[in-house]
């Protein structure tokens, strides 16, 4: 029966569960003595460095903290309470003069500037989609908003090629980052942690050889509602664990429900609880106070980003079948 409280879990149950299946994953088939987990402050990350402690101790898990030109204060700062909460070695990587060299920010510029002329320095932008889901039959565009050095904002809808080439440039950030996770944990003969919630897995809220890529991804499974309780069991600090879910990409703070999900995590995850379990469409908005048509909405938009996603979850492709080595 499909209620509020179906994303409830019995949480120590679920802590010991995943650390059991991680600390196997890792030292057996990875052959692996530990976990690296980039900490972007944000619930998930957090949660993932919590439950890597649990599993492995501190003494073998390293964080990592990859500030660039774009990110907020505040972000570094949580991550920094975090490592320090648990803990655990970390190190912050600024990755800023790496992402300026291949020319991330001054691509992106060029594309913002296709659309806004005088876009350069001193002003701000991010790029968002219409917050009408619910209430109009429509396919999802993107917007960018800019804000000039005075404060004052503009936003227009953004054509293709430009929104592809925010999105490609942009990219840079979260492949430069695994690599940084790659070369620590090849140093430190650990596993690279994947923080994606199920939300974001199912939905392909990720990019691909970027946030995508992992050894192991322990919270996958977990509705994002249940990340945030399970990062409360673990006692995580208040500051983390009342947080609102940011990209923290754009230089103007941007939520995850304006720049991909549309509605609010809280409500998405029964959504996608409701889709996953072929509950009916009118019982599911009887039940969260919508309309039925509404519902019929948002499953359509889980159903076109499975399918447009599906790529992303993809590995290398073979022309021709290679015999395995092993099984």
């Amino acid at each position: 029966m499909f209620n509020r409280d179906v994303l409830d879990i019995e949480l120590e149950s679920e802590a010991r569960e995943i650390s059991a299946g991680w600390r196997d994953l890792v030292v057996k088939k990875l052959m692996r003595r530990g976990a690296v987990v980039a900490l972007s402050g944000g619930i998930d990350s957090s949660c993932c460095a919590g439950l890597a402690v649990r599993t492995f101790g501190p003494k073998k898990v390293f964080g990592l903290l990859m500030p660039e030109r774009d990110s907020s204060d505040a972000s570094k700062d949580l991550g920094r309470q975090l490592a320090e909460h648990l803990g655990i070695e970390y190190t912050v990587e600024n990755i800023q003069p790496t992402l300026a060299a291949i020319g991330c920010y001054e691509r992106y510029d060029a594309a913002v500037r296709s659309v806004f002329p005088h876009f350069g320095e001193g002003w701000k932008s991010k790029i968002v989609l219409p917050d009408d889901l619910l209430n109009s039959d429509r396919m999802n565009f993107y917007r960018v908003v800019v804000q000039d050095p005075q404060g004052e904002m503009f936003t227009e809808r953004l054509p293709l090629q430009a929104y592809l080439e925010i999105v490609a440039a942009t990219n840079f950030k979260q492949r430069i980052r695994k690599t940084l996770e790659y070369y620590h944990a090849d140093r430190l003969n650990y596993a690279v942690t994947g923080t994606p919630n199920r939300l974001e897995y199912d939905q392909g809220f990720f990019v691909k050889n970027g946030d995508g890529a992992a050894d192991v991804k322990p919270i996958a499974h977990l509705y994002k509602t249940q990340v945030y309780a399970m990062a409360r069991h673990l006692g995580l600090p208040d500051s983390i664990c009342s947080s609102t879910p940011t990209t923290d990409t754009y230089s103007l703070e941007q939520g995850q429900d304006e720049f991909y999900f549309v509605l609010p995590y809280a409500e998405m995850d029964l959504l996608l609880w409701a889709r996953n379990h072929d509950v009916p469409a009118d019982n599911a908005a009887a039940q969260m106070g919508l309309e039925t048509v509404q519902v019929e909405r948002v499953y359509k938009d889980i159903d076109r980003k499975r399918a447009t996603t599906l790529p992303l979850h993809l590995n290398g492709l073979l022309v021709k079948d290679v015999p395995e080595i092993a099984k």
